[in-house]
């Protein structure tokens, strides 16, 4: 059974950072791409950060030159490294695995900007 856990989440000032970090247990074949997706209260949830199992990422545009996305397929492990974090990135974050088949997610991880 394949379990994703993520950790690294917690409170932190306006402007401060935390690393936030997804290992995944289990059979896993083929990822594709790995991500962080988060979701605040009352919104839909949104894709943050991905990384592609050839290496490219992508970024939201609201996170942009803030975030940083690392990932290792072999070990089964993605980073998000958030820096400049505002209030707005106030969020549960979740980590995602994406293989042919299915995908996978972690239970979640909450972030909490103060201003």
């Amino acid at each position: 059974q394949v379990q994703l856990v993520e950790s690294g989440g917690g409170l932190v000032q306006t402007g401060g950072s935390l690393r936030l970090s997804c290992v995944a247990s289990g059979s896993i074949f083929s990822i594709k791409a790995m991500g962080w997706y988060r979701q605040a209260p009352g919104k839909e949830r949104e894709l943050v950060a991905i990384v592609t199992r050839g290496g490219t990422t992508d970024y939201a545009d609201s996170v942009k030159g803030r975030f940083t996305i690392s990932g290792d397929n072999a070990k089964k492990t993605v980073y998000l490294q958030m820096n400049s974090l505002k209030p707005e990135d106030t969020a549960i974050y979740y980590c995602n695995f994406r293989t042919w088949v299915t995908d996978y997610w972690g239970q979640g991880t909450q972030v909490t900007v103060s201003s």
